[in-house]
């Protein structure tokens, strides 16, 4: 009898194991066919304290997770293509990736990172790329702005994105086309009215005592990712702390003379070796931006993603994950980076060559990292004042943006020590 009962409990065993199964989302060209939202289900099923794993360089970086009603059923209701398959075919994937002569690698996904966006109340969702493609993606985060991050909030994240913003007091730089223009007037007016809320004479002081904050939450081991122009002027703040580069129009009194010779590079994050614009009608914080130094048509704009090995470097890896190498380029008020002001302990994981200029950078400060972006939005190639949200339906395999959500998810991963 005992005899029987162990023969059918191992009969019963066999046959789970031959049932036993994974999930693949699979981030090919080819067959998946939402990208963006891809990520919105890794995000999820690691909200439902799934386990989940990045195979990086596998078919463009797909995700492996544990089969579950749920997870098919949410797959098949955001439209991301999935794929069922056993435990033995996981096996002979993970077996194909930990192959030395393979440049892929599995990276372990624990915990869904908690997502702030650093952006003023009112902002409307298409005014900032990450806030758009992370609502289409459906991954939550919480806006925070100058009065939550000054009382400490950032303590309470893993991840912050900054928002298209300026950081060094100047108003975004607008004052020779919008001066006139009521929502520059109203924007002025609610600056000034928030510094004199929270006890600072300016602005620009206001700004940098909110940079300061920031750069800390880097330090003691935050993740930072910032687009546009809150890459430069973050850096350009905290360069120019105790100096005052801000003209009469911006903070009512004039600039520091010969205020250039006062910048500190030991400050920045990223930065080295720039000047700053001292006319105030100029659209340009400084020349770290390579917007007005292009020479580059739009049908031409591409920028190409830099390779690593996954098993030594997979921090780098897995912020360059795509199914593409050579993505195309977009502009905003910070299109690019110099690459000749880029430190040497960043990384430009994005550059075009043909223009001297990087995209797309990484490096780290203290415990924590950071990552700039330049460009407004991946998928309006010159986005304006006033132009017409992007939707995202209609580019819901967007290379541009999967590098802003390989940042989202960046936090969640097993760490290995960046050896680049």
């Amino acid at each position: 009898m005992l005899k029987k009962q162990f023969i059918l409990l191992l009969f019963l065993m066999v046959s789970f194991a031959g049932r036993a199964s994974m999930i693949l989302i699979p981030m090919d060209e080819s067959t998946q066919q939402n990208h963006l939202k891809a990520y919105g289900i890794t995000y999820w099923v690691l909200e439902k304290n799934y386990k989940a794993s990045w195979l990086l360089n596998y078919r463009g970086g797909s995700f492996l997770l544990p089969d579950a009603e749920e997870i098919r059923r949410e797959c098949q209701i955001r439209g991301v293509t999935f794929e069922v398959i056993s435990d033995g075919e996981a096996k002979s994937i993970q077996d194909e990736i930990s192959s030395p002569s393979q440049n892929m690698e599995t990276v372990v996904l624990e915990k869904a990172p908690k997502i702030a966006v650093y952006t003023p109340v009112g902002k409307k969702p298409w005014d900032d790329a990450v806030t758009l493609v992370l609502t289409y993606a459906e991954i939550p985060f919480e806006k925070i702005y100058d009065e939550e991050v000054l009382n400490d909030a950032l303590l309470l994240y893993d991840w912050l994105h900054l928002h298209h913003e300026d950081f060094t007091g100047q108003y975004g730089r607008f004052f020779g086309a919008y001066r006139n223009a009521p929502w520059y007037i109203e924007q002025k007016k609610e600056a000034e009215e928030l510094a004199t809320k929270l006890g600072y004479s300016k602005v620009s002081e206001e700004k940098l005592a909110v940079a300061n904050k920031i750069r800390d939450f880097v330090i003691g081991g935050g993740f930072m990712f910032a687009m546009c122009s809150a890459t430069d002027s973050f850096d350009i703040a905290l360069s120019a702390d105790g100096v005052d580069i801000c003209e009469t129009m911006f903070d009512g009194d004039p600039s520091d003379p010969n205020y250039q010779a006062s910048i500190d590079y030991n400050k920045t994050m990223a930065f080295k070796d720039f000047h700053l614009e001292r006319n105030p009608v100029v659209y340009e914080f400084s020349d770290i931006d390579m917007t007005t130094k292009r020479k580059v048509l739009m049908d031409n704009d591409y920028f190409t993603l830099m390779e690593y090995s996954a098993k030594w470097d997979p921090i780098p890896t897995m912020l360059c994950q795509n199914h593409t190498q050579l993505v195309k380029g977009f502009m905003g008020q910070t299109t690019s980076f110099d690459e000749s002001l880029v430190k040497s302990n960043v990384l430009i994981m994005g550059q075009n060559l043909q223009n001297g200029e990087a995209r797309y950078i990484h490096g780290t400060k203290g415990k924590g990292m950071f990552t700039f972006y330049g460009g407004h939005d991946p998928e309006d190639y010159q986005h304006r004042v006033g132009d017409a949200p992007t939707v995202l339906d209609l580019h819901p395999n967007s290379p541009g943006y999967r590098l802003i959500l390989n940042n989202v998810l960046f936090p969640a991963a097993r760490k290995k020590k960046l050896k680049t």
